[in-house]
C-alpha cells in the first residue's frame, strides 16, 4: 500500500470518530487504521507529558500488548480491531521513546513555561492538577517519576511539576527513563500475558474498569488522607 493510500485510509477512518471515542482504546487504535502503531506512540507521547492527559493511557498499552498476538480482526470484547498488526518488539522500543520524548516537552513546559498554561476554572489545565503533580513529586522524590507513570492526570503533570521545580535535569532524564520502560513494557507485556486468556478478551471492558479504578487509588487514598487530616486539624484547633 502506497503511502497515499495509508493517509485516504486513516483519514476515512478517523472521519468516523467521535470526541466520546477517546476513552475507549480500540476505538481510538481502530481510528488510526493502517498507522495505528503510530497513533499509538503519539498518544503515549502526548499523555506524558503535553497537556492533554484525558487519553486512555494504561488501558490502550495493555490493548496493544493482547493484539500483538491476537492481530488485526480480533474481538476485543464487543468491539473488533480493524487497524494494522502491532509488533510487540517494536512496541517494547516504540513505546518507552515515545514516553520519555513526551515527558522531556512536559519538563521544558514546566521549567521555562511554570504556571502560566494553567488556571484555576480551565477545563482540562486546572491549577489544582499541577498543584497535586507538584505535592506527589515533593513527598515522592526522583521517585515519582516512576510511580506517576501509573496515576492519570498525574502521569501528565508530574514532568511539568518537575520542570516548574527546576529539578536537575540529568536526575530528571534517568529517572524518567526509568519511569518510561517499567510503566510502557510492564503494561505491554501484562497485556500480552492475559490477552491469552479467552475470560480476559471476552471481558475487556471489565478490566478496563479494574485499570482505572486501580490507577486511580492513588489520588483517591491522598484525598482521604488529606480530609482526614483536616478534620484533625480542626478537632484540635477547637479542643
Amino acid at each position: 500500500m502506497h503511502y497515499n493510500d495509508l493517509t485516504l485510509a486513516a483519514s476515512t477512518t478517523m472521519q468516523a470518530f467521535s470526541p466520546s471515542d477517546i476513552t475507549d482504546p480500540v476505538a481510538v487504535l481502530n481510528a488510526f487504521g493502517p498507522i495505528a502503531l503510530v497513533g499509538l506512540l503519539l498518544v503515549v507521547f502526548i499523555e506524558s507529558g503535553v497537556l492533554f492527559p484525558v487519553l486512555p493511557g494504561d488501558s490502550l498499552l495493555f490493548v496493544a500488548g493482547l493484539l500483538t498476538a491476537a492481530g488485526t480482526g480480533a474481538a476485543v470484547g464487543e468491539a473488533t480491531y480493524t487497524g494494522s498488526a502491532m509488533s510487540l518488539p517494536v512496541l517494547l522500543i516504540g513505546v518507552p521513546i515515545a514516553a520519555i520524548l513526551g515527558s522531556q516537552v512536559g519538563y521544558f513546559i514546566g521549567r521555562f513555561g511554570g504556571e502560566k498554561f494553567f488556571s484555576p476554572d480551565a477545563r482540562f489545565l486546572k491549577t489544582k492538577y499541577l498543584d497535586e503533580s507538584h505535592e506527589f513529586f515533593e513527598k515522592y522524590g526522583p521517585a515519582t517519576l516512576i510511580l506517576a507513570r501509573f496515576v492519570p492526570f498525574v502521569r501528565t503533570f508530574a514532568p511539568i511539576a518537575a520542570g516548574a521545580a527546576k529539578m536537575h535535569y540529568a536526575k530528571f532524564v534517568i529517572w524518567n527513563a526509568i519511569g518510561a520502560v517499567i510503566w510502557g513494557d510492564g503494561i505491554l507485556l501484562l497485556g500480552v500475558w492475559l490477552g491469552k486468556i479467552d475470560w480476559v478478551r471476552d471481558n475487556i471492558d471489565k478490566i478496563f474498569i479494574a485499570i482505572v479504578l486501580v490507577s486511580v487509588l492513588p489520588i483517591v487514598w491522598g484525598v482521604v488522607k488529606k480530609y482526614l487530616a483536616d478534620r484533625r486539624a480542626d478537632s484540635s484547633a477547637s479542643a
